[in-house]
Parts: C-alpha cells; sequence; structure tokens
C-alpha cells in the first residue's frame, strides 16, 4: 500500500535525473555533478517533516540549492584549476551502457553536452554560466534564475546575453553526426595505418588540440595547433603506446574515438569538426575523467 511519504519521497527521487543534468552541465564533471546532488539531498533530509511540507515546490526548491552549490563550486573551481597540472578538459561522457546504475545514463546528451559547447561555457564567469545553462537551456524564468543567482532578473537576463553572445562567437557551423562520424572514422583509419599525409588532409590548417592528463600520465601540457603537427603527435603516440586499439564512440553525444590497451581505456578524444576537417581535438587522458570507460 502506497503511504502519503512514499508518493513524497517518489517526487523527491524523481528530480534527481533533472539535477544531475543541470550540475554536470553547469560543472563539467560527472563525479562533482554527483557530489552537488547527492548535497542538495542531504540539506532536504537535513530537514524536519513539517520544514519539508511547508515547501510549496520541492523540485523548484531542490534546483535552487543544486543551482547555488554549484556555483560556489564554480567560483572554487577557478582557483584549483589554475593549479592543475597541463589544461582541463571537461569529463568525456560515453554512450548508452543501458545500465540503470551508470550515472551517465541519467544525462541527456544534447547539444548542450557536446564537448565544444562545454568548453565554451568554462570562458565564461560562474554567474553567466549558471544564468545562461538555467535559462536557455533548461528554461527557467530569469525570476526564477534571481533567485538562484543572488542578483535582479535585469542583472540575469544581461548575463544570460553576455554568455549567449560568447557563444555565437565559439560556434562552429554544425556538423550534421552522420559527416561527422565518417571524417572521424577516415580519422580513426589513417591514425592506425600511422598515415601522416592522410592525417594531414584531415585536419584543418588551423586545427587545434588540447590534452587532459591531470599530470598523471604523458601528454602535451599545452595546446598545440596546426594540421601536421597535430598529425604527427597522433603518430608519436601510436609508436610511443604498442598494442594500442582505437575504436570508434559516442563522446558526449557526438562521433568519438577511444584508445585502449591491454583492454583498458587510455584516451578519450572529442572532435569538432567543419567543412570535411577536423578543426579541433580533445583528448582526455586523465584516469579520474575515465572512471566510466571502463
Amino acid at each position: 500500500m502506497t503511504t502519503p511519504s512514499d508518493d513524497g519521497l517518489s517526487v523527491i527521487m524523481s528530480e534527481r535525473r533533472q539535477l544531475i543534468n543541470l550540475a554536470y552541465r553547469l560543472l563539467g564533471s560527472l563525479a562533482e555533478a554527483e557530489d552537488v546532488v547527492q548535497e542538495t539531498y542531504a540539506r532536504w533530509y537535513a530537514m524536519s517533516r513539517s520544514q519539508q511540507e511547508s515547501i510549496a515546490s520541492p523540485g523548484a526548491w531542490l534546483t535552487k540549492v543544486a543551482g547555488r552549490i554549484c556555483l560556489d563550486l564554480l567560483g572554487s573551481a577557478r582557483a584549483r584549476r589554475e593549479r592543475y597540472v597541463g589544461e582541463w578538459v571537461p569529463e568525456p561522457l560515453p554512450g548508452r551502457t543501458g545500465s540503470i546504475d551508470d550515472p551517465a545514463d541519467r544525462v541527456t546528451l544534447d547539444e548542450s553536452v557536446n564537448m565544444a559547447f562545454l568548453v565554451v561555457l568554462e570562458s565564461m564567469t560562474p554567474a553567466e554560466r549558471v544564468a545562461f545553462v538555467l535559462h536557455d537551456v533548461f528554461r527557467y524564468s530569469f525570476a526564477e534564475v534571481a533567485d538562484i543567482v543572488g542578483r535582479t532578473p535585469a542583472a540575469c537576463r544581461q548575463l544570460a546575453s553576455s554568455a549567449r553572445h560568447r557563444v555565437r562567437e565559439a560556434r562552429a557551423s554544425v556538423t550534421p553526426a552522420a559527416e561527422q562520424a565518417a571524417v572521424v572514422r577516415r580519422f580513426k583509419q589513417a591514425w592506425e595505418a600511422k598515415d601522416i599525409a592522410a592525417l594531414v588532409g584531415l585536419l584543418d590548417p588551423e586545427a587545434r588540440a588540447i590534452t587532459d592528463s591531470g599530470g598523471q600520465v604523458n601528454a602535451a601540457l599545452r595546446p598545440f595547433e596546426g594540421g601536421e603537427r597535430i598529425a604527427r603527435y597522433a603518430v608519436e603516440i601510436s609508436d610511443r603506446v604498442p598494442g594500442m586499439t582505437i575504436e570508434e564512440c559516442s563522446v558526449n553525444g557526438r562521433p568519438g574515438l577511444v584508445a585502449r590497451r591491454d583492454g583498458v581505456t587510455v584516451t578519450v578524444v572529442a572532435f569538432e569538426v567543419a567543412d570535411g576537417r577536423v578543426t579541433r581535438l580533445w583528448g582526455i587522458r586523465n584516469p579520474d575523467k575515465l572512471r566510466l570507460w571502463g
């Protein structure tokens, strides 16, 4: 028999997926997003039953608390990332595993989680990012955003407008997934063949590559540019890691590659493709960010 408390618990727990989706987009880290959601629920259950029942919209309350926790974390994240060894890239999400226990399966894979979009979000101030994601991605009103960010609705509107301008400036022409998959497949084949000329042909002359190792494994600590330089670096990696296998996969909802050695994932590569060529690559090698990849 279902009791009122059971119904209340069901309503509260049904918000979990929404909160994970919000926190991941705000933080770029699924591990941190899970921590935020756990802390949000801890604050809910720290209240008395009468306090909980006095809240007209538990979902709105949970979103408000999670948003404020994320805002605080974004402020401290800037300082942490200044101490980070090498470049920081958002944690990559694999495609669907079919496991309901996999937290990655609770994140909706759409254009607001592709790697290029998340990297643009990283360039925003914490308030810009929260206002933009809440309003433009999750469709909260500016009055609701203001309650979370602690600014006036007009100020939040300006924050979102500024963030929107950053997105427009950085956004390349959207390449259909099938076309990007074809380019990524050819890149994989050329990489496996160690064919530098073919790789150069697939890379934009001004392509940019970033690798994230967190200082835990060997990787370039600074971005590097130029199709030929990136092609030679890719082949150098293959020479340095004998027995490495490369597979096509979904990375944050877009075609990408995963490199494994002895069954262990060593690198996940996300791509941005425009006009049939790779314009940007993000190679995530930090083992802490590959926990969902086997």
